[in-house]
């Protein structure tokens, strides 16, 4: 393990994302860039019995056409907080784990965190604790556009792009027919595998 790389944030990030974190000993997140539409910035992705299902976070963008990401604000007018809880209860409740680190995941999201950030945050260190991963995880504190560095994942884990990340096959609750779902929310992995699921990273 050696090394740093750069992140954006992200909501309950896919596996593909702690794949990457996982094997570094330093993980800086964006919070200088503007923000970006339909990304992993505030949506997530879980498997339900109907297949994938986005989860998205609505948030207050300000009346600028650009606002950086560390001004994101959550919109709690929405109710999206039971909207979560609820499929990802209906989804995962028959998981293995689900007993284990649901309570957890529950008692974050249904906090009021002003800024999309600051609950990106407290979701990843809490998953993190789970893995038994032990990252550093700081703040840009400029932005550096991208220039296609070997350590910059700002923009390649995207829900718009095939992950380049090949992660190991696990059981999954739902069989949709269609075999293995890849690069769900890490969710989707901790509350089938429990504690053998940093061995999928």
């Amino acid at each position: 393990m050696a090394g740093k790389i750069l992140v954006s944030t992200a909501y309950l990030p896919p596996v593909s994302y702690f794949s990457q974190i996982a094997h570094v000993e330093e993980v800086f997140v964006e919070r200088e860039e503007n923000y970006l539409k339909q990304t992993y910035r505030n949506r997530c992705y879980i498997l339900s019995a109907h297949g994938p299902q986005s989860l998205s976070i609505p948030v207050f963008r300000g009346s600028q056409h650009k606002t950086a990401i560390r001004d994101i604000s959550v919109d709690y007018s929405k109710r999206w907080q039971q909207v979560h809880l609820g499929a990802i209860t209906s989804s995962y409740r028959a998981s293995p784990f689900f007993e284990f680190y649901y309570e957890i995941i529950e008692n974050i999201i249904s906090q009021n965190h002003k800024f999309l950030l600051d609950l990106n945050l407290e979701l990843t260190e809490a998953i993190l604790k789970i893995l038994n991963l032990k990252i550093t995880l700081s703040y840009t504190s400029v932005f550096e556009p991208a220039n296609n560095r070997d350590n910059d994942f700002r923009y390649t884990i995207s829900p718009k792009l095939e992950s380049s990340v090949k992660v190991k096959e696990y059981s999954q609750v739902f069989d949709t027919g269609q075999g293995f779902v890849p690069n769900l929310s890490i969710i989707d992995l901790i509350f089938n595998m429990g504690p053998e699921s940093s061995y999928y990273l």
